[in-house]
């Protein structure tokens, strides 16, 4: 869960982007890897195996200073998508504090979808994370391929088992991406903000908050017209 230390002043969060094999993971992070700017950026780490699946996971820091001196540092990942990997996923969902779950939209992917929402409830429960009060974030992506879901109501299976709102995106063509990124750290603020006082201890506003993070990415082509929410 989220790393706090008093001394340093430094808020540490991580955010895990979770979802079967090949439905975008990891090009959602290279996609914003890409529009963040490289001065609040990390290094982007990735291990592939020969076939471009993910085999462990990336990681990208992000940080920024909020105008009270707090250092707010942003840790991106990913899960490996196959079968197999299932005790690293496991692994690296432990201390997360928000999910994204990048699904494939494609109607014929509906039941490996669900199969993979529910191994990522289980993984969270077994690293004593409550579903249905982290921030979760559905991403229905590949949007631009034929017969998918993009509504809300098309993934009442998933979200009757943990609440989480949909965000359609193609992340190819990066459409998405930072909407799903932006949604999901505004429920993380809210979410933080109940449990630690970002506002009152930290003096921390979510518009500050959401506004420091994205008024260091390019957000052309997006919904937004200006970083804060």
């Amino acid at each position: 869960m989220v790393q706090l230390n008093p001394e340093s002043r430094e808020l540490s969060l991580k955010v895990v982007y979770y979802g079967p094999g090949l439905s975008g993971k990891t090009t959602n992070l290279q996609a914003l890897f890409q529009k963040i700017d490289p001065k609040v950026r990390g290094r982007l780490m990735t291990l592939d195996t020969k076939d471009d699946r993910t085999l462990f996971f990336d990681m990208m820091p992000v940080f920024f200073k909020s105008a009270a001196g707090v250092k707010v540092k942003i840790k991106l990942f990913t899960v490996p998508g196959q079968v197999m990997h299932e005790s690293t996923r496991r692994i690296v969902l432990q201390g997360s504090d928000g999910v994204a779950f990048i699904a494939d939209a494609r109607r014929s992917e509906q039941a490996v979808t669900a199969a993979y929402w529910k191994d990522m409830l289980r993984n969270l429960q077994a690293n004593g994370l409550d579903p249905r009060s982290l921030p979760i974030v559905i991403q229905a992506n590949k949007c631009d391929l034929p017969d998918v879901r993009t509504a809300p109501e098309d993934y009442a299976d998933l979200r009757a088992l943990a609440p989480a709102p949909v965000v359609p995106a193609v992340a190819l063509r990066g459409e998405g991406v930072i909407e799903t990124l932006h949604t999901l750290l505004a429920a993380l603020y809210r979410s933080l903000d109940g449990r630690i006082g970002l506002a009152r201890s930290f003096r921390i506003e979510e518009r500050e908050f959401l506004g420091r993070i994205f008024a260091q990415v390019d957000l052309t082509g997006t919904r937004f017209t200006r970083a804060a929410p």
